[in-house]
């Protein structure tokens, strides 16, 4: 499931209530859910709807890798401040971190290998 910037959509209170009951719903009926990995950008501060998200998961003990995008967009010193908040923020350790930059290519070999130590445990 791909929800690109869920947690930034402009939308009424009722229509947000409603698209995060739908995201539960999708995850409480997806009992074959072999993990999440979850796409947050490095540039923005967790929503109240991360910290959910992310409570949710940790609830149904859902495997989750968290790939903070955009690396790019900040110096090396700033990116990795930004990502140890980011963790602490929605409560996540960082072993289940990843920092990306699709245009650098920064860290996509590495989380390539930890989606496919994700799918191995499952084997």
């Amino acid at each position: 499931m791909d929800l690109p910037g869920y947690g930034y959509a402009r939308a009424a209170k009722t229509a947000r209530r409603g698209f995060q009951q739908l995201l539960r719903d999708y995850l409480s009926g997806r009992e074959e859910l072999a993990g999440v990995v979850w796409l947050l950008d490095v540039r923005r501060e967790p929503t109240a709807d991360d910290r959910a998200m992310a409570q949710l998961l940790a609830a149904r003990d859902t495997p989750m890798l968290v790939a903070i995008t955009k690396a790019d967009k900040l110096a090396r010193a700033r990116r990795t401040e930004r990502a140890r908040t980011i963790l602490q923020t929605i409560g996540i350790p960082g072993d289940q971190v990843v920092v990306t930059s699709a245009r650098t290519r920064d860290g996509i070999g590495e989380l390539r290998d930890a989606v496919e130590r994700l799918v191995d445990r499952l084997r």
